[in-house]
Formats: structure tokens, C-alpha cells, sequence
């Protein structure tokens, strides 16, 4: 059996879902599905006084185990045959998950969380997970119950090659499509690559640039279709702005995948804004994988 599916819960409506997801990917990949509650002093749930790396003696403890009762009867609701565990762990959620993202096949998280400031559309472990995860980090937003092909960002940067074979694997999972969407503009850096005046070639080399970024996504799905023959693939060049026209693509996606950081990130940073701006806005769930370090 493979390493297990991760899915993190706090006894919101947006983890229940993130339950029901995993619990589907666990199926897919015949892999067993681990459900994982953390107790930390950021929740604000904590009876006063307690300590907050301390649930049991305060009532939390069965609090908690009546949660993972509940999303351990959803994950059998929607995949009867897996094998399912449980785990009640101290501390933050971020700091939890990150330790199962070690011996993980994927994470899977909720939108938002009881933590979650009003407003905010992603809750702030989400973000953080999916910058310092160890495999990649699927967070279920958007439609309910989403259907299309796998989308794939592809941004043509090495990094980025985790994300290409995640995303294959996954469409070959679920029997579906893979639309490969390149998205370029003439701000692209490799506008500035030939010689002469930049600004110059962003205008009169237009062809030559289309060109260069089609070369760009072909490369990257080339030797993966080989390696999955068959998924089917389509080839999407789009110019326009990147991170618009990628959530405009996921309304009619079952799931988005995109690397961690693309050509542009700037050094240090470990979640890029392409990957941040899906997981606030996607109309769909979306999964960042990062590129081997």
C-alpha cells in the first residue's frame, strides 16, 4: 500500500468536505486515509486556564474523538472499503500537519477553518502548508462536487516539473481529461531573451515570442505523455494576464495543479503568487506541489 492520505479536521463544514475528497483520493490511489486533529492555543477554543498543549482533562479530548467519529463516518459514506485512522495531536495545525506531510502520498485541507478570521478566504494553515509541506497540498474549494478534465498550470520552469507529473497522475486516476494551460504575455521574461532594445522586441518579435511559449508548454507535457499514454491531453497557449485567466480556466476544471513557485518567484520565497492567487479564488479544488529541493 502506498503512504497514506492526510486530511486535516476541525469539526468545520469546510474540513467535512475536505473529508470527503480525501477520502476519494485515498480510494483512487488504494491507499489507507489518516484523520488528523490538532489542539493548539490559536484555536481559541481552550477552557480558560487550561494548557494549550494539554486537551485531555478539559473536555477536549472527547470533543475532538467525537469529531473524528464524524468525518471517520463521512470517509466510509464515500469510500466504504478503506482502511481509516485517526489522530489527536498537540499543538498547532500547521506544525501537525507538516510533520504527517513527511510520510505523506497528499494532504488534503478545507478552504477555511473554526480559525479562520471573518473574511479571509483562506485560512492561514492552508497557505503555510503549502509553502512548507513535504508533498503536495490539496485544498478544497470552489463547486461542489466539481467535474471537467485536470487543469495543469504550466509555467515551463524546473521547479515546476513535480507539478507536470502530479497532474498527470492524478487525471490518469480519475479517468479524466488534462488540459495543459500556458498562460503568456509580453511581459513574459522570455521576451527579453534575444538581443537588441527589450521593449522593442516585445512588439516587433510577437510571433517569435508566441512561438518560444509554445515551445515552452510543449516541452513540458512532451515526455509525460509517453509515460501516460493514456490520458488525454490538449494543449492550451492562452495570452492574457496569468493569474485571471488560470481562475477563469477553473470554472470548467475538476482540479487545479500548479507548482509551488514559477519562473518568476523570487529567491526565498516559497509559495508564489500565481499558486496563492488559485488558492484564494479557484472555482475549483487546487493542489500545490512543490519541486524537489
Amino acid at each position: 500500500m502506498s503512504d497514506p492520505v492526510i486530511v486535516g479536521v476541525d469539526g468545520s463544514a469546510s474540513s467535512l468536505d475536505a473529508v470527503d475528497v480525501a477520502a476519494r483520493e485515498a480510494h483512487l490511489r488504494g491507499a489507507a486515509l489518516r484523520i488528523v486533529h490538532a489542539f493548539g492555543h490559536a484555536s481559541g477554543h481552550l477552557p480558560t486556564g487550561a494548557p494549550p498543549w494539554s486537551p485531555a482533562g478539559h473536555g477536549l479530548e472527547p470533543m475532538a474523538h467525537g469529531a473524528l467519529a464524524r468525518a471517520e463516518e463521512r470517509a466510509h459514506a464515500v469510500a466504504p472499503g478503506i482502511e481509516i485512522t485517526r489522530s489527536v495531536m498537540a499543538g498547532e495545525a500547521l506544525e501537525a500537519l507538516e510533520i504527517e506531510s513527511r510520510s505523506a502520498a497528499l494532504v488534503v485541507v478545507g478552504s477555511r477553518g473554526l480559525g479562520s478570521f471573518t473574511g479571509l478566504l483562506l485560512g492561514s494553515t492552508a497557505v503555510q502548508l503549502a509553502a512548507h509541506g513535504h508533498c503536495p497540498l490539496m485544498v478544497v474549494r470552489g463547486r461542489p462536487d466539481p467535474a471537467g478534465a485536470v487543469l495543469l498550470a504550466v509555467d515551463g520552469s524546473e521547479a515546476g516539473e513535480a507539478a507536470v507529473e502530479f497532474a498527470f497522475a492524478e487525471a490518469a486516476l480519475r479517468k479524466a481529461p488534462l488540459v495543459a494551460v500556458h498562460v503568456w504575455n509580453t511581459w513574459s521574461e522570455r521576451a527579453y531573451e534575444g538581443p537588441g532594445d527589450p521593449l522593442t522586441a516585445v512588439v516587433a518579435d510577437l510571433d517569435h515570442l508566441r512561438e518560444a511559449e509554445q515551445h515552452v508548454l510543449d516541452e513540458a507535457v512532451a515526455s509525460w505523455q509517453e509515460v501516460f499514454p493514456q490520458v488525454a491531453v490538449e494543449r492550451r497557449l492562452t495570452r492574457s494576464r496569468i493569474r485571471p485567466a488560470l481562475i477563469d480556466a477553473s470554472l470548467e476544471g475538476q482540479l487545479v495543479v500548479v507548482g509551488a513557485r514559477g519562473r518568476g518567484g523570487f529567491t526565498g520565497l516559497l509559495l508564489g503568487s500565481v499558486s496563492q492567487a488559485l488558492l484564494h479564488h479557484a472555482h475549483c479544488p487546487v493542489t500545490v506541489v512543490r519541486g524537489k529541493e
